[in-house]
């Protein structure tokens, strides 16, 4: 395909993703109270920590500002229709890429999707689940012996335990990502094994840097899986070169 064509279909599956991903927020506008309660169960599981672990703490949240429940439900919505939609912009995402493959690695297009699908999704639902530690760890360097009130902003919280869900989402696709440039030629195995250090060294700077929370234990929750994700990566890479060669070695 010429650069003009690339840009066009990139255009046409950008364009049909996101359509996929608005029909999906305009549906979960219509349970929008259920999504909202479930945002807020981090922070009334890591409210009931701290009230365990400092009685004296008192936290209180607050939404500010006239406009802030309306942009707080629109952002809920798109992240939630992001998520819902996933099996659909990942399918587009494939379908970009399938074309500049032979006829032969197209077959794995299922494989790609049947393992991307349920790593974005266990990785979104990592990132939640982590969520009332982090809160936890950050609020408890509230001091003791001085009278505060945590005043939490509502719609900074769900900012945060929405980029922290999409962040932990997309850093769970980096294997399927390493094993599809293993497939395509694009990499080799023994190459994976030469940057291993570095790419698990990036892993916990990408896990500092993208954790909104800051907090160590979202970004050990996020670095830690992602380095072994990317180590079965590398095994299913050279697992995959290995046959590959293996009819060309009994050839010669």
């Amino acid at each position: 395909m010429a650069l003009a064509d690339h840009l066009r279909e990139l255009r046409y599956r950008l364009v049909v993703s996101v359509i996929g991903i608005v029909v999906c927020a305009i549906g979960a506008a219509f349970v929008y109270e259920g999504i909202y309660r479930l945002l807020m169960y981090p922070y009334l599981q890591a409210r009931d920590m701290l009230t365990s672990s400092h009685p004296e703490m008192e936290t209180v949240t607050v939404i500010s500002g006239v406009t802030a429940p309306f942009m707080l439900a629109l952002v809920m919505c798109v992240v939630a229709g992001l998520v819902v939609s996933c099996p659909f912009w990942l399918y587009q995402l494939w379908a970009f890429i399938s074309p500049a493959l032979l006829k032969k690695e197209k077959k794995w297009a299922l494989t790609f999707l049947a393992s991307a699908i349920p790593l974005f999704l266990l990785g979104v639902l990592i990132g939640y689940l982590v969520l009332p530690q982090g809160i936890f760890v950050m609020l408890s360097f509230t001091p003791d012996s001085v009278p505060i009130t945590n005043l939490l902003e509502v719609n900074q919280f769900f900012e945060l335990t929405l980029r922290l869900m999409v962040v932990f989402g997309l850093g769970f696709l980096m294997p399927v990502v390493v094993v599809g440039l293993n497939f395509a030629g694009v990499v080799s195995a023994k190459r994976l094994g030469k940057i291993r250090s570095y790419v698990i060294f990036g892993t916990f700077v990408f896990g500092a840097a993208a954790t909104p929370s800051t907090d160590p234990f979202s970004m050990l929750a996020l670095a830690a899986p992602m380095a072994v994700l990317y180590l079965i990566a590398e095994l299913i890479a050279r697992l995959h070169d290995r046959r590959s060669n293996a009819p060309a070695v009994a050839a010669a």
